[in-house]
């Protein structure tokens, strides 16, 4: 059985090439592992078997090349599994190959990789979203079971939304980032994106938890699906107000779903909602030039100046400048407490509420090939950077669609709360039929 939907699955890959959705895949190795699933009794067992995965090209899966869609690292073949690939092999998925992106995950259109732009399935001519383009574009197209991501502002729940898929970010510390290449890494979060949220909960249970090698990392109890009936669903004004029209009236209808499912619905504000691209965007330069001190050329790759593209120089040469001694006390450590600011508000507004909804990106996706200014692609994320800022769990749902192009409706909670917009996920889905 395993056997004969691997084969499937890689000859769709194929068919699809068009898509860019995989940078590597190795038919073989994948054909002889299904093999060994497939005569293993003991791994028929387990919670992942017949589930075939694809992995976010910045997550080290040992004997793959992990590129970071980069030519920088063109040439590195990972030497480990990270943690989160460790558990998936132990519950018995099969790993088919790895991702697009856009490099270094820097990008929130898909656009920015070595290896060319990512198509979205749902709207060829459109943008599928980023950073994790390729793991989202799998997924709609039905070419894996479940993809991992990573999400540092919005890279799961972005090309989630654009491509009609469900996705989720973690709180900070739930997933090990052991085995991740740092984009920046007090906001980084590995999470996993499925066509259904039931699977994200699955998936969750067994890449969570405690890791020696991750210091950041905590441990939860076993998410279990909850009653959303007597959620108490928080809607935020200015959250509402950062989207297009048309998205915001198709999300209202989404918050109707939930107001037929027996939810109080309560209005909120949040006045710091301005802060959050600047605060976002400042930590983001200087964490992700401290991350790329290490390809200087000399142990593996090639020196990442040299040879990487435009928003990744962009980001090098901003991170250098501002974690200089005479401009880190006039940004960076603004930034710092800009981030605590953003966090306890947050906090607060959640206090009496179990979720918040919202758009999760506030525009349709651009064309492939639209040029947009740096400023304009990252408003992008206007809406799902503060998840990372603040730490919280949050995820996307698709909600309806405009003209064919899907528009994902966003779900948060408080730190730790993560079985909430899990189980907020799944009735959405299941409801909104």
């Amino acid at each position: 059985m395993i056997v004969e939907k691997a084969e499937e699955y890689l000859e769709r890959i194929e068919k699809n090439k068009d898509l860019n959705a995989f940078i590597e895949v190795q038919k073989e190795r994948v054909l002889k592992e299904a093999e060994r699933l497939e005569k293993d009794e003991e791994a028929k067992k387990k919670p992942l078997y017949g589930k075939i995965v694809a992995v976010k090209a910045n997550i080290n899966v040992e004997g793959y090349t992990i590129s970071c869609a980069s030519k920088t690292l063109e040439n590195y073949v990972a030497p480990y599994n990270a943690t989160v690939i460790e558990k998936l092999l132990d519950a018995g998925a099969l790993i088919i190959g790895i991702t697009n992106m856009d490099e270094f995950a820097c990008g929130s259109s898909g656009e920015t990789s070595y290896y060319g732009p990512t198509k979205n399935p749902v709207a060829k001519d459109r943008i599928p979203g980023g950073s994790s383009s390729g793991s989202a574009a799998a997924v709609s197209a039905e070419l894996c079971d479940i993809a991992l991501g990573s999400d540092t502002g919005g890279s799961i729940r972005n090309p989630s939304s654009h491509c009609g898929v469900s996705g989720f970010k973690p709180s900070y510390g739930v997933v090990s980032r052991h085995g991740l290449c740092d984009l920046a890494m007090s906001f980084d979060q590995i999470g996993p994106i499925a066509k259904r949220a039931e699977d994200l909960l699955l998936v969750m249970n067994i890449i969570k938890g405690k890791d020696v090698r991750d210091t950041t990392t905590v441990e939860t109890p076993e998410f279990k699906k909850l009653d959303v009936s007597k959620f108490k669903v928080g809607v935020v004004e200015e959250f509402m107000e950062a989207a297009d029209e048309k998205i915001r009236k198709e999300i209202e209808k989404g918050i109707e779903v939930f107001k037929d499912m027996g939810c109080e619905i309560v209005h909120l504000n949040y006045k710091y909602l301005d802060l959050a691209l600047p605060t976002y965007y400042l930590i983001n330069y200087v964490e992700f030039f401290s991350a790329t001190r290490r390809y200087d050329g000399r142990r593996y790759g090639y020196r990442i100046e040299e040879v990487c593209g435009e928003e990744v120089l962009r980001r090098i040469t901003i991170g250098s400048m501002i974690s200089q001694k005479e401009y880190s006390g006039k940004y960076y450590k603004k930034a710092l407490k800009a981030r605590n600011l953003l966090r306890k508000e947050m906090i607060k507004l959640m206090k009496d509420i179990d979720i918040i909804v919202s758009p999760t990106v506030p525009k349709l996706p651009h064309k492939l090939g639209e040029k947009l200014s740096p400023m304009d692609m990252y408003n992008y994320d206007v809406l799902t950077v503060l998840a990372n800022i603040c730490g919280v769990p949050a995820g996307t749902v698709p909600c309806s669609a405009i003209n064919g192009i899907p528009i994902g409706l966003q779900i948060m909670a408080k730190p730790f709360e993560d079985e909430k917009v899990l189980s907020a996920m799944i009735e959405f889905e299941n409801l909104n039929k």
